[in-house]
C-alpha cells in the first residue's frame, strides 16, 4: 500500500501511520517511500554490518534501516539510513524503546542504489551533518569507494586498500576492498 498525503504530517502522525512492508522517511511533512535495495546494495549493507559488528559490541548500537529523529530546515525529518551507529554515551545502553533513534548518531551510512546519485546523497549527507550527525559515509558500489563527510572538513574518498579510521570511531579500521570483497560484487 502506498501512502500519499496532501497535507503535511506531524511527527506524531507519521509514526502513527499503519505499518507496511515499505519503509518511509518523513521529509518536509510527507511520508516518502524509501527505495527498495537490490542485490549489490544488500550485499554491501550486509558486509558493513559483519565488518563493524564486533567493533560496535559494548560500544553502541549498530543497526540497518533504523529511523532517526532529526530536524532539517527547522522541520521534523525522519530519514532511514542504510546503517546507523550511535554510541552508548549518546544513547544509554539501557534504552529499551522500540522506537526511532531519538538523538543524532555518530555515524550514518548511505549506500548508493540504482536511481540515486552521489550528488543527491551528498546533499543528504550535508543535511545529516547540519542535524548533528558527526560522520556520514556514502558507499558507491559502482566506483568501489567510500566517501566520508565531516562537519568541519571537506569530504574524503577512500578506495581500494586506503584505511578508513576516525577518532570518533576509535578502533574501527577497514578499507573499501574488504567491504566489496565480502559483499561478493562482480569485478
Amino acid at each position: 500500500m502506498m501512502i500519499q498525503s496532501t497535507i503535511k504530517l506531524t511527527l506524531e502522525e507519521f509514526f502513527a501511520l499503519s505499518v507496511s512492508d515499505v519503509a518511509y522517511e518523513l521529509i518536509e511533512g510527507e511520508a516518502i517511500p524509501k527505495m527498495s535495495p537490490k542485490r549489490f546494495h544488500a550485499g554491501v549493507q550486509k558486509a558493513l554490518l559483519i565488518l563493524m559488528d564486533a567493533w560496535a559490541e559494548n560500544k553502541g548500537y549498530l543497526y540497518p534501516e533504523w529511523a532517526v529523529r532529526l530536524k532539517r530546515n527547522n522541520e521534523d525529518w525522519v530519514p532511514v539510513p542504510d546503517i546507523t551507529y550511535i554510541s552508548y554515551s549518546r544513547l544509554n545502553a539501557d534504552w529499551l524503546e522500540d522506537d526511532a533513534c531519538p538523538v543524532a548518531p555518530e555515524l550514518v551510512i548511505e549506500i548508493i542504489s540504482p536511481g540515486q546519485t552521489f550528488g543527491g546523497l551528498s546533499q543528504k549527507a550535508t543535511d545529516y551533518l547540519t542535524a548533528g550527525v558527526l560522520r556520514v559515509w556514502i558507499v558507491d558500489s559502482q566506483e568501489r569507494s567510500v566517501t566520508v563527510f565531516y562537519p568541519d572538513a571537506p569530504p574524503r574518498t577512500y578506495t581500494k586498500l586506503s584505511l578508513i579510521t576516525d577518532t570518533i570511531l576509535e578502533g574501527l579500521e577497514l578499507n573499501p576492498q574488504q567491504i566489496f570483497q565480502l559483499a561478493r560484487l562482480p569485478n
